[in-house]
Order: structure tokens, then sequence, then C-alpha cells
């Protein structure tokens, strides 16, 4: 099998490398020949142009900084897809635009060739070990026959569905994590401004229950399978500790944006009578806003949550 790699930046060298590692032959392309020298000296094949990538590939990866390189590197001149081929396969690595993946898709189709949405999360650290997730989107059967080329360079490689489901999947985790940092930024200042130690401070919060458990793990327990009630912690209460919180922060001249927002949607929710209803149920305003229902499975959630134990 040989394998194309376009784009050997920070997160593509790494990737590129491991697959070396991993015992397949690359051809590789970049827009800086220099870039690729390290593998070409370990026994890579230079490519001019993406089109001559994808002539000489079985599999193609492309990990580039966004929708417009991709779309430059499919579609420029002596672009991926005019040297795409029958029974060839296209793992986009970058964090892409979902109407762009599946454009290409569609594309790709009449010449023969899968396309994927592979979008990898773990860092410039995780693509040097190899502890990357990598996210798929396409054609689950051919997803499963290539799975241990993407094991060469990831630990968690999982298949999330159809074409573009697993760009909503990477934008749905960073844009959680950006946002968290906000409000962190938030709740922090607040500390320090009432007279806490940075150090300190975040020595006492990592102890706290949010600390010890996995970020997402927490919509488990209430909001994916839409139970409220009896409370693991009631609204009245939560409320409480974010008034004060605020208060605290108004107290020591603390601007909480977000903070602030987060009281006026606990005040909603007590106002629609769910003072006795566990505290994520504040989540459901957004699921009205948004038009959404949420409600699965019990089983299925243990089940996630089962597979990380051992």
């Amino acid at each position: 099998m040989i394998v194309g790699f376009i784009g050997l930046g920070t997160m593509g060298a790494s990737m590129a490398s491991n697959l070396q590692k991993g015992g397949y032959k690359l051809v590789v392309n970049d827009i800086a020949r220099q870039n690729a020298q390290r593998h070409i000296d370990a026994g890579a094949e230079w490519a001019a142009t993406p089109k001559e990538v994808a002539e000489r590939a079985d599999v193609v990866f492309t990990s580039l900084p966004g929708p417009p390189e991709v779309e430059s590197v499919i579609y420029g001149e002596d672009g991926l897809i005019a040297g795409a081929h029958p029974g060839m396969a296209y793992f986009d690595l970058s964090t892409n635009s979902q109407d762009l993946v599946r454009r290409i898709h569609d594309d790709m189709a009449p010449k023969g060739a899968a396309v994927f949405d592979a979008p990898v999360s773990g860092g410039p650290h995780g693509a040097a070990s190899g502890k990357l997730a990598i996210w798929v989107g396409g054609d689950k059967a051919l997803y499963e026959k290539l799975k241990p080329v993407l094991d060469s360079f990831g630990d968690k490689a999982s298949y999330i569905g159809p074409i573009g489901s697993a760009t909503v999947a990477k934008l749905v985790h960073n844009l959680s994590g950006y946002a968290i940092q906000t409000v962190m930024a938030e709740t922090f200042t607040m500390g320090v401004k009432a007279g806490m130690d940075p150090i300190e401070l975040w020595k006492a919060i990592r102890e706290g229950a949010l600390g010890r458990r996995r970020t997402f793990d927490r919509i488990a327990d209430q909001y994916l399978i839409n139970h409220y009630d009896p409370p693991a912690f009631a609204l009245k209460l939560a409320y409480k500790d974010v008034s004060l919180a605020v208060g605290l922060g108004r107290k020591v001249g603390v601007p909480m944006r977000l903070c602030n927002l987060v009281q006026e949607e606990m005040s909603e929710a007590l106002n629609r009578g769910w003072s006795h209803r566990d505290s994520r149920v504040t989540m459901l305003l957004q699921n009205e806003r948004a038009g959404v229902t949420i409600n699965c499975d019990r089983a299925k959630v243990k089940s996630v949550l089962d597979s990380d134990k051992g």
C-alpha cells in the first residue's frame, strides 16, 4: 500500500513520521519542500503536486490549516481531484467545514474515489506520541478495512457516521473547550481578585467534583437521558451558589458576562417552576431554542462510559 501525505506542518510532519515508523511507504507533498526533507531522508518519495500524490497513492491524507487550504489542494491547478482514481481513499485530517467535505465527497465519487472527513484531536504532543483521537465520517466498511493505517498514527480512531459527521464532532469538541476556557477566565480572575493565590486556587478546584471527572461525561447522568427527577443537586441550590459567586464578582469588580448569563438561565428555569428538579434542567431551555429533543437510551449511555473502564 502506498500512502500519500500532503501538509507537513507541526501536526502533519509527526503523523507522517509515525506512518513511516508503521512501515508504510510514503509519497509526500507540502507547500515548502524543505518540510518534507526528514521524510525523504527516511525513505519517502517527493511528489511535486497534489495531483501526482493522488496518482501514485492508494490512500491519501491531508493535514492543512483550514477550508481555504483544503479547497486549494483539492481543486487548484494540478489538484488532488485531478489525480483521483478508482479505489483511492482520501482522508482529510484538517478541521474543516461540513459543506466542503461533503462537496469533495460528491465530486470524488464519479472518479471512484472514497472520501472521509477525519479530523484529529491531541495537539502537537499527541501527533508526535501517537496519542491522537481520529474521528472518521464516511463509508463504514471501507473505514474498517483501512483502520490499521489510522492506528499507525493515532490510538483512538473511531467511526462517527456518514460523511460530514466527524467534522461536526470536532467542531462541537473545540467550541466547547474554548467556551469553557472563557468561563474559566471569568471565574478564575474572580477568585484571584477576591484574594486567592492562583496556585492554591488551582490546586483546590482540581480536587472538586468538576476537576475529578472527564468534562463531557458530566452530561451523561441527566442531560443525555432526559432525566432530571429526582435531582442529584437541585436547581434552587445551584442558583444559590451561582448567585453567591457572581455577587462576589461584583463586589471585587470583576466583569462576568458569561456567568451572569448562567444566572439568567437559572432564573428563567426557576420561573418555569423547576426549582426542585436537577440543576442541569436549565439545559432544556437551549434545547427548546434549538428545536432539539435529546432522550438517549440509558443502557447505550452506560455502555459508552463502561467502555473506558479497564
